[in-house]
């Protein structure tokens, strides 16, 4: 895979408003799009999240997974946030993606429409873990198969693995926006993360976003530890 030009989302990962708009401050500079989750929006509420995102680039990470008509019901409730990208569950199946496709497509204009980005395989998940959970043939086999059925039903990209990157550039091109989760500088602990590389060897393997937190915010130096893996990345 030939080097492409890949962006930065930082992952505030807290539950405290104050403690995220410092670091939001502090990586801006150097990185394109911060990212809120599951975390932040459930302890501090979505009005901290719409004050947070006031003026940056907001990658709502709340990886929906319902019945079709609740997936789409949700969608449609964040205009407001006006989220550059936002994820739902593959595994939610096609009805599913589809409905949150067409709620998405309704709710927010062109202006405003975010990326719908799905999850196929969970950074934190190995061939085991999802053996344990019935899903035979390993991470491989089964990001790419979640891959298809979320592309076919309107999804713009995925969130992947970053070992999964070149066979999904293999199988759909260009085209999807691929987001890459569970991305370590050189010597940083892999914590969690089960399935990890480097910025530079996921930029080089396809990636067009990575996206890096405890690195980054658990640095003592959080702005020079976002600058470095910005300079990684451009290298």
């Amino acid at each position: 895979m030939t080097d492409r030009q890949t962006g930065l989302i930082v992952a505030l990962d807290t539950r405290d408003p104050t403690q995220a708009e410092r670091w939001a401050q502090a990586v801006t500079p150097h990185a394109s799009v911060i990212k809120l989750g599951l975390e932040f929006a459930y302890a501090a509420g979505f009005d901290a999240v719409a004050r947070l995102a006031a003026g940056r680039a907001l990658f709502l990470d709340l990886k929906l997974h319902d019945i079709p008509n609740t997936v789409g019901a949700a969608v449609g409730s964040l205009t407001s946030l006006k989220p550059a990208m936002l994820t739902i569950h593959a595994s939610g199946g096609s009805a599913m993606v589809a409905a949150a496709s067409a709620a998405r497509n309704d709710a927010f204009d062109t202006a405003t429409r975010p990326l719908l980005l799905a999850v196929t395989v969970l950074t934190s998940l190995d061939d085991a873990a999802l053996a344990e959970t019935g899903v035979a043939g390993g991470a491989r086999a089964q990001v790419l198969r979640l891959a298809e059925l979320a592309l076919r039903n309107g999804a713009d990209g995925l969130v992947c693995s970053a070992h999964e990157l070149e066979a999904l550039r293999r199988e759909f091109g260009e085209s999807p926006v691929l987001v890459t989760p569970g991305i370590r500088p050189a010597g940083a602990a892999a914590g969690d993360q089960k399935r990890v590389m480097t910025p530079g060897e996921a930029r080089r393997a396809g990636a067009d976003w990575i996206v890096v937190g405890r690195p980054i915010t658990g640095a003592d130096d959080p702005a020079a530890a976002a600058a470095a893996i910005a300079a990684e990345l451009t290298s």
